[in-house]
């Protein structure tokens, strides 16, 4: 099944005056400003011609917006035939915390199903699918292997194979996109928080991802989604960028952004991550690490942390709000010491870790690594020969170290 890589060529004539309303209230701002970064989402003009005459299902959360308003919105205001919407982790509006299952509901703006794909079900089922014919996935991801909308991201692809439908990925740009690290995943250890044999942080888009699940065969029978991906356009893929909505409720800055892949492992620890607090991924901490001077107390905060760990307790840790975005743009890794640290100043080692350690780990491994004392060092280079491979895997599916930014007139030529 071919997979593309292009702009949808609109008839002009058909479409000339809502094109051009559309284009002026929401991207002529983008556009007028040259250089600026536009999304996939951005480029109304590339791609709503063609979604005109489909009837189509959303996989979209907060973050999904052109300017200040949602691509729901827009979709539903230029006619286009949306008949659900698809809603991740966190839910459609991203005001649920971590974990939280949910359940389906109505939009009350627009009227529309909301059918959770994190609650009863990861996958669309087949009657979720009745007379759709494309789905728009548009989501801001934050290029981390254990952040599950590339989870659901395969689901999205795997119903779409199964049901013969075409998936339509609005590229946004990965704020961790800069680097690769980390340990790459066994597959013995899949899970939601980790499904295919990539690093922690493996450096691509969400739409190059969606590129690499169809073309390394990782879809059930090998299978390939019929899957077309709007590019980002001036995009910086070098460094880190603030993203205007917060992926997720506790990630609420581009500071916790880029400390979430490293800090994110303590979630598998007996170690606070600051939830329930103003720093989320920011501070660390609990309550025996007494040593320590600097302190938090974790509270509860609706949709956001409401039961955190250790909740109304005082805990001892380390603050890290106060970190250089450019130190950890202009020297990017997955930093180990900070766990390293935590565990051997624990006064109870064999409680530290828990069961979820090893699927956001990926492997059992660097638990192992951490409790025999193996310097962090000696731990990366464990590392080296299955990063190698991925960096191999990677470069067939960079849509943006290869070629221009800028797509082209006649890149891509609509079915």
């Amino acid at each position: 099944m071919k997979q593309e890589i292009c702009d949808f060529q609109p008839n002009i004539i058909l479409h000339k005056i809502i094109l051009t309303l559309i284009v002026f209230i929401f991207t002529f701002s983008n556009i007028s400003a040259q250089g600026k970064l536009q999304t996939g989402a951005d480029q109304v003009s590339s791609y709503l011609p063609y979604l005109k005459s489909k009837k189509i299902a959303c996989v979209v959360n907060q973050t999904s917006r052109i300017g200040n308003t949602h691509l729901v919105d827009t979709l539903v205001n230029s006619g286009v035939k949306v008949m659900k919407i698809f809603a991740p982790e966190h839910g459609f509006r991203g005001s649920s915390e971590a974990g939280a299952k949910i359940g389906d509901s109505i939009d009350s703006k627009s009227g529309l199903p909301i059918i959770s794909l994190y609650g009863k079900k990861y996958k669309p089922s087949a009657t979720d699918l009745l007379e759709i014919n494309t789905i728009v996935f548009d989501i801001q991801d934050v290029g981390v292997r254990f952040y599950t909308y590339i989870s659901t991201l395969h689901y999205i692809m795997q119903a779409c194979v199964d049901n013969n439908i075409e998936l339509i990925v609005l590229d946004r740009p990965n704020p961790n996109r800069h680097y690769v690290d980390g340990p790459v995943l066994d597959t013995a250890f899949k899970s939601f928080v980790g499904m295919h044999p990539v690093p922690i942080v493996y450096g691509l888009t969400i739409g190059e991802y969606a590129l690499m699940i169809n073309g390394e065969g990782w879809l059930s029978n090998n299978k390939k989604c019929k899957l077309k991906v709007i590019k980002l356009m001036n995009y910086d893929f070098k460094r880190s960028c603030d993203l205007p909505v917060k992926p997720s409720p506790n990630l609420p800055n581009q500071l916790s952004v880029l400390l979430y892949p490293s800090l994110c492992l303590f979630e598998g620890t007996d170690v606070s991550v600051g939830r329930g607090t103003d720093l989320p991924f920011q501070q660390i901490g609990a309550p025996w690490f007494t040593e320590k001077e600097y302190s938090f107390i974790p509270k509860a905060i609706l949709g956001v942390s409401n039961t955190p760990p250790f909740m109304n307790k005082l805990c001892y840790g380390v603050d890290l709000s106060k970190t250089e975005i450019k130190d950890l743009v202009n020297s990017p890794k997955l930093d180990l010491k900070y766990i390293i640290d935590f565990y051997e100043n624990s006064l109870l080692k064999d409680k530290f870790f828990n069961s979820f350690f090893d699927k956001l780990a990926g492997n059992n491994q660097l638990r192992k690594d951490i409790i025999n004392h193996i310097p962090e060092n000696e731990i990366r280079e464990k590392w080296n020969d299955k990063l190698t491979e991925y960096h191999l895997t990677r470069e067939k599916y960079t849509i943006y170290d290869k070629v221009s930014s800028r797509n082209t007139p006649n890149e891509w030529k609509k079915k």
